[in-house]
């Protein structure tokens, strides 16, 4: 059975620059079992001014001494290493997909042949991004991290306003800290988010375990995007705070079984049960020998396993009747 989960995994940064680790990380997501292998593709300049400070998770990750600006130079890719990237992926024949902080690099990506559109959560309030996106003919993922109801709901009127109408929105809850702390998760709002936005949800999780995407899949979320790293040792911002490959592998492999275990809301005998039940449920039985024409009662019948005769639940239905054979202990109630 196909899976009805859409796994992004998120390689981000976690090249440092190097187009050998990315490549290296394309591998890493296809053999973990990922659908999607995403990146982050944007110009330092554009995004960040000279002076702007580092997050105090980047401070903790890479020190103080370089500023933000700096750092992401260091980690960005250029145009011609996405178009390597993009046909690497496609070799390996698993979906390439970047984020495009800005207007130019989103064209950049999309002339590249991306399959979707995926708007970073800082990226929310960034009304021409969410303009330009809109009109493109992609399914469109919206990260919400650092975000209220309200901005949500601002972006998706953006959306909705712009976009084709053959192309989809899928809403990604997130809590933008690096790790985010399990008690910060807030999954249950992907339930408001499925009654006042009426789109598709989705997952986007910064914690360190599997817990909180496990319980995003089980509330209807239709995406899970989880960051991952060739080393967890390296040095940069999101590393530490990322899967290693065989925690990614085993990851991808929870969302599948849980999104095998959810099956659907209808409650009936599986197929696996049905030969159960001969051996679990009980019949009515002789409880002592009974002579034909003697009356059933409480004394003389009774219930017992195997379930191939009459359910205990019609008892009282045989109570006071005349039996129509003989029964030796044990014997099972015949039906007619």
């Amino acid at each position: 059975m196909k899976s009805k989960i859409l796994i992004i995994a998120e390689a981000g940064v976690n090249h440092n620059g190097s187009l050998k680790k990315a490549k290296k990380l394309v591998d890493i997501a296809k053999w973990a079992g990922a659908d999607i292998v995403k990146f982050q593709t944007f110009d330092a300049s554009e995004i960040v001014t000279k002076s702007a400070k580092k997050a105090n998770y980047q401070n903790r990750s890479i020190g103080k001494k370089k500023s933000q600006h700096q750092m992401l130079e260091k980690l960005s890719l250029d145009s011609k290493m996405h178009f390597i990237l993009s046909n690497y992926a496609k070799s390996k024949k698993i979906e390439f997909l970047s984020t495009g902080f800005d207007i130019n690099n989103l064209k950049m990506l999309l002339g590249l042949g991306i399959k979707r559109i995926k708007i970073p959560s800082g990226e929310i309030t960034n009304m021409q991004l969410l303009e330009f996106a809109a009109k493109q003919k992609l399914p469109i993922i919206l990260s919400t991290g650092m975000s209220n109801l309200k901005e949500i709901q601002d972006a998706i009127k953006i959306l909705n306003k712009h976009r084709n109408k053959k192309s989809s929105i899928t809403v990604l809850h997130c809590t933008s800290e690096y790790p985010a702390p399990l008690n910060e998760a807030n999954i249950l709002v992907l339930k408001t988010l499925i009654k006042k936005l009426k789109t598709s949800v989705g997952y986007s999780d910064h914690t360190l375990g599997v817990e909180a995407s496990i319980g995003a899949v089980a509330l209807g979320a239709k995406i899970i995007e989880k960051h991952f790293t060739i080393n967890r040792n390296s040095l940069g911002p999101d590393h530490k705070t990322s899967l290693d490959p065989h925690q990614l592998k085993t990851f991808i492999k929870s969302i599948r079984n849980i999104d095998k275990a959810l099956g659907n809301k209808e409650k009936k005998v599986t197929k696996s049960e049905k030969k159960n039940k001969f051996f679990s449920r009980r019949s009515l039985v002789a409880l002592k020998l009974i002579k034909k024409g003697e009356v059933f009662n409480l004394k003389n019948i009774g219930a017992k396993r195997p379930g191939k005769g009459i359910s205990p639940m019609k008892i009282y239905t045989l109570l006071g009747k005349k039996s129509k054979y003989n029964y030796k202990i044990d014997q099972i109630i015949k039906k007619k």
